[in-house]
């Protein structure tokens, strides 16, 4: 229906068919989070999921309502304990016996839950955390392993921690010279041991987008697999992106402390569809039609050439996510928010031109959208309540190079009031900003831009009270978001 998030892939002439998929490539994931003002119904994400074949999931928590809807459907699922727990859990064995007994004891049972790996914390030492949880993250491992294995488990399940891959470097930028990084070298080697003693994976998260982003100077091929780019030679090994490049310098890294043939999981891997320049629908779909050609034909990486464990980042679009690391977090999502899919993907690796099936059943709120009132609003006083309405809703898609970066003063004041009328459920209270919004039946929408109608959802975590203040928000400041109008 117009309006709504559900607008069809824009994919030009090419007839959208989607396509009876058949043999589907083995090995990979997705990554289901759920940071997310309505977060859509998990029984519909099964079913979706299911539909597009995809038999793997990474979650970031042990959430009840979404373990309750993957219970009988016979997906592996890595269940997430978030960084919040590990002082817990590392504290007392006991703490880490009971969440076991909880999360996972308690889904063990027939018609249960497929639990192959249990992600101790996410990316614990990175370095914007400065240090904060480098005490508690090894014994956090320790604790839960020792749960596992007393309660019958480890035969079929696994801990590991997902570590971003700035835990290891390289000096020179080429894979050879990689080993991990001086703060956290000792920890992380006391890790590897316990994974190698234990026999348990390494899981590692690698970002080629991240590589464009936080280098204006890197060659923009290099972020995908077409072989368009340069190639770096290295050790009688050519690397001709960055992927192959980033994982073989964990090897290196990996060897260097002694252990050659530990078991190495990509958990997270993607490209965002909006929030930059090079976050768009286009170059997402370049880099997944390359990975999954890539994955199919199992011929890993030039130092392991062997079929690569990847979870892609990420199904969902996930609009509660911090944009501290960038405006990009909160479009990681194959998928919109409400399940369309929104760009061409094959999840066969053969490269047709199809589109994900989309999810099914579901509900949205009222055909209605909150905009700017021409005959009261006062320009000059705008400011305070364009920063909350930013604030506690959304606005990442007009900021430069993104969706809605060409909209109007007027335009850009409504999909911010619009955003944040819709993160709060259409509540009529949330369209007033002192007299100067209004509700229309009216779609809204600008071009591409879209201003989206939110679905309906179980859950209302999110909702937050309607005070109303001056006050100016530093980081949308820096982002650009006030002067915009």
């Amino acid at each position: 229906m117009a309006g709504r998030a559900a607008m069809l892939v824009n994919v030009g002439t090419v007839v959208m068919t989607v396509l009876t998929l058949a043999s589907f490539v083995e090995g990979f994931g997705v990554n289901w989070g759920n940071i997310a003002s309505h977060p859509l119904n998990p029984d519909i994400v099964v079913r979706m999921l299911k539909e597009n074949k995809i038999n793997k999931v990474k979650l970031f928590d042990a959430d009840s309502w979404t373990m309750n809807a993957l219970a009988g459907s016979g997906m592996e699922v890595m269940v997430g304990i978030p960084n919040n727990l590990l002082e817990t859990l590392a504290d007392d064995y006991g703490n880490a016996k009971d969440w076991v007994k909880e999360n996972i004891t308690a889904y063990m049972r027939k018609d249960g839950v497929n639990i192959k790996y249990v992600a101790v914390g996410n990316e614990p030492f990175l370095s914007a955390y400065n240090g904060s949880y480098l005490k508690t993250t090894f014994p956090a491992l320790k604790n839960i392993h020792r749960a596992l294995k007393e309660a019958g488990h480890t035969d079929v399940m696994k801990a590991t921690i997902p570590q971003n891959a700035e835990v290891y470097q390289s000096a020179n930028d080429k894979p050879s010279e990689g080993d991990f990084r001086s703060d956290v070298k000792q920890i992380m080697l006391d890790i590897v041991n316990f994974f190698h003693d234990n026999d348990l994976p390494f899981t590692v998260n690698i970002y080629p987008f991240l590589s464009l982003y936080l280098n204006q100077h890197f060659p923009v091929e290099y972020a995908f697999f077409d072989g368009n780019g340069q190639t770096i030679p290295d050790n009688g090994k050519n690397y001709d992106n960055v992927f192959d490049a980033n994982y073989d310098t964990l090897v290196y890294a990996l060897n260097k402390a002694g252990i050659k043939d530990m078991k190495i999981i990509v958990g997270e891997v993607g490209w965002p569809t909006d929030g930059h320049k090079y976050a768009t629908p286009k170059l997402a779909e370049k880099f997944y039609a390359g990975l999954m050609k890539r994955l199919a034909k199992d011929v890993g990486t030039p130092l392991r050439p062997e079929k690569l464990d990847v979870y892609l980042f990420g199904l969902l679009d996930e609009d509660m996510k911090s944009i501290l690391p960038g405006p990009f977090e909160r479009h990681w999502g194959i998928f919109r928010y409400d399940g369309t899919p929104k760009f061409m993907l094959d999840f066969t690796g053969q490269g047709r031109k199809m589109v994900p099936v989309a999810a099914k059943g579901v509900q949205y709120l009222d055909q209605q959208w909150c905009v700017v009132n021409k005959d009261t609003i006062n320009l000059d006083e705008v400011g305070p309540d364009l920063d909350y309405a930013c604030y506690h809703g959304d606005c990442t898609a007009m900021l430069y190079g993104s969706t809605c970066s060409n909209l109007d003063k007027i335009q850009n004041i409504s999909y911010a009031f619009n955003m944040f009328f819709q993160i709060q459920g259409q509540d009529v209270r949330a369209c007033d900003f002192r007299g100067s919004a209004m509700i229309t039946k009216t779609n809204a929408s600008v071009g591409s831009c879209l201003f989206p109608i939110q679905i309906v959802s179980g859950s209302d975590d999110f909702r937050i009270s309607f005070v109303f203040r001056r006050f100016i928000v530093a980081g949308l400041i820096l982002l650009g978001l006030v002067t915009a109008i």
